[in-house]
């Protein structure tokens, strides 16, 4: 009898025990580097916000949602390339439409983070860290990404010019909505507009032949430039004939005869006294 009340009173010990780290376990907590916590009490927000260290909550009443303060990367990617993305969440692309009708598929991407000031209005109004990201990163980024690319054209979005104004329209509607929803917009990218093959097989063949229109602009105009050379070497040398023409005179055809003289000396040139030309010896 004593034996089974001694192994009763044990039992007693270690439940109690175990009772007491539960207790213990559901008291403390630990918020890391990088998040703070908001503390429930019966499941209703209590404005109380814990940041990172160690901290005391009333077990079995109060408890804790966590929310990551560092950067969060949300990003849409087809599905071959998900597996070489590192980012938090990811998504499928957007499929849209430009302003002339050709249809595209956007990949973007967002980097943001929770506003630890915010972080209770955030609880009560969102819910944790994924509701963030689904009611307001992912809807709203999807709509946007839809909505603004529709304003340009398909050429515009395929050079490029117009998928930077399409980022950054992006961008100035999220910064807004974001800072109303308790986030800190960080950046918007587009990444990539995938095109239909046709289109895209459509803009090459334009190119190349453009570069043709270019190549045949370039050889027209050396051909015109090797004519005008041409043409003014021709006037240059008629006009050099016609000065010399005008200018010949004895003096001249003395000169021209000394230049052409091949060094010997004859005794007359002419063919009588009166046309001879004497000659120094």
């Amino acid at each position: 009898m004593n034996l089974s009340n001694s192994i009763v009173g044990i039992a007693k010990i270690i439940g109690g025990l175990f009772l007491l780290l539960i207790l213990l376990g559901t008291t403390f907590r630990t918020v890391p580097s990088g998040e703070v916590a908001v503390v429930t009490r019966f499941g209703q927000v209590t404005g109380r916000v814990l940041y990172p260290g160690a901290h005391f909550i009333l077990p079995l009443v109060e408890d804790a949602l966590y929310y990551n303060t560092k950067k969060i990367t949300y990003e849409t990617s087809p599905t071959n390339k998900m597996v070489d993305s590192n980012a938090d969440y990811k998504d499928l692309p957007v499929d849209t439409n430009t302003k002339d009708g050709q249809p595209v598929d956007i990949s973007y991407t967002v980097r943001f983070s929770i506003d630890p000031t915010k972080a209770t209005w955030v609880a009560q109004n969102i819910g944790p860290e994924h509701a963030v990201v689904e009611k307001i990163v992912k809807t709203e980024s999807r709509i946007w990404a839809r909505n603004i690319p529709r304003g340009h054209s398909a050429e515009e979005l395929y050079t490029g010019t117009g998928s930077q104004k399409a980022q950054e329209a992006i961008y100035d509607k999220l910064k807004t909505i974001f800072e109303t929803n308790g986030l800190v917009l960080d950046t918007v990218g587009i990444r990539e507009i995938i095109f239909d093959k046709t289109y895209v097989d459509a803009i090459k063949m334009k190119q190349v032949e453009l570069v043709n229109v270019e190549v045949a602009k370039n050889q027209a105009a050396q051909e015109e430039y090797r004519k005008q050379q041409r043409i003014t070497a021709a006037e240059g040398q008629a006009k050099e004939q016609e000065l010399q023409r005008l200018t010949i005179n004895d003096a001249l055809l003395r000169k021209l005869w000394i230049e052409k003289w091949d060094g010997k000396l004859p005794t007359y040139v002419g063919g009588n006294e009166s046309n001879l030309l004497q000659l120094p010896r």
